[in-house]
């Protein structure tokens, strides 16, 4: 008896139909976007403006030490907020796309980075199903998802990091690129922490398979200052003073080097903010409504649209 078929991968599914959400916002949640033969469908939430787009949008990429984490939150400091972070960029004119990606529990370096790529390349392949505009995306991250975010804008068309996840063919480059309070050298991080650099329970060495010191081809590897050059995108950083998680230096060393490349870049310290914007709720208004503007402003999207 021949067995029946496969279906086809999940990334190729019908899309799920949009729910509305505030003022307009409609939301596709859960959609997958890449399938791994015996791992669970990789899925993300779409926050799509008011309209029919084709939409700007930006990709965001959750927290959690590439540990922990989902797509569905932000942070700590915006909880409860009306409207959402993402509600409130979809209301501005900008597609949110939340993704999740393996954690280090699943799956080593480079996977996580694979996955965001793969995020990527789907909004492409797919932005006519859903109102995307394939020339203006953008990544977004905090913390762990940021450096995921630094990585996509610093390693376009690098084969040893695209990874063969999901949909193929499309680039998987954006446009700009925002990070809040990211690791960005995960070299120097160890001695940036004041850590051990034996100690092989962290959260870099968990990602890495093992220390910086063990693995220091691996740790360049994923270090976003290691592939800055000129051709890198425009960035915003922006870093709590007080961060005791992820020091501040990493945002200052990625952002002197691609000064120092001829890059955009732009740097928000905010004094008092500890990591996740703790301790600085000013520290976390203020880091959202930079977001807001300088996406609109690097994305094209005009400031009738929404509020600031």
């Amino acid at each position: 008896m021949t067995p029946p078929p496969f279906l086809p991968p999940a990334h190729d599914a019908p899309l799920p139909p949009a729910r509305p959400a505030a003022d307009g916002v409609r939301l596709l949640p859960g959609v997958p976007y890449a399938a791994i033969p015996g791992v669970r469908p990789l899925e993300l939430d779409l926050w799509l403006p008011d309209g029919d787009g084709p939409f700007p949008t930006v990709l965001f990429l959750h927290g959690g030490g590439w540990r922990a984490g989902s797509r569905h939150t932000v942070g700590p400091m915006y909880a409860g907020q009306d409207p959402t972070p993402f509600e409130r960029l979809a209301r501005a004119g900008i597609a949110v796309a939340a993704a999740d990606y393996r954690l280090s529990g699943e799956a080593v370096w480079p996977a996580q980075l694979n996955d965001a790529k793969a995020a990527v390349r789907w909004l492409r392949a797919r932005a006519g199903d859903v109102g995307v505009d394939p020339s203006r995306i953008a990544a977004w991250g905090e913390s762990a998802g940021g450096h995921l975010a630094s990585m996509l804008g610093l390693t376009a068309g690098d084969p040893a990091l695209e990874g063969d996840v999901g949909v193929s063919g499309p680039s998987s480059a954006v446009v700009t690129v925002v990070t809040w309070y990211a690791p960005s050298d995960l070299v120097g991080f160890v001695a940036d922490a004041g850590g051990d650099p034996d100690d092989a329970s962290t959260r870099e060495a968990l990602l890495l398979g093992g220390t910086a010191v063990s693995r220091p081809d691996v740790a360049a590897q994923a270090s976003p200052v290691v592939h800055v050059s000129s051709a890198a995108p425009p960035f915003l950083l922006a870093h709590g003073l007080a961060d005791g998680l992820v020091p501040c230096a990493q945002s200052e060393r990625l952002y002197g080097a691609l000064v120092e490349a001829g890059a955009e870049a732009e740097l928000d310290l905010h004094p008092d903010a500890d990591h996740m914007w703790r301790g600085a709720p000013e520290a976390a208004a203020l880091a959202l409504d930079r977001t807001v503007d300088v996406l609109r402003r690097r994305l094209g999207v005009p400031r009738t649209r929404g509020t600031a």
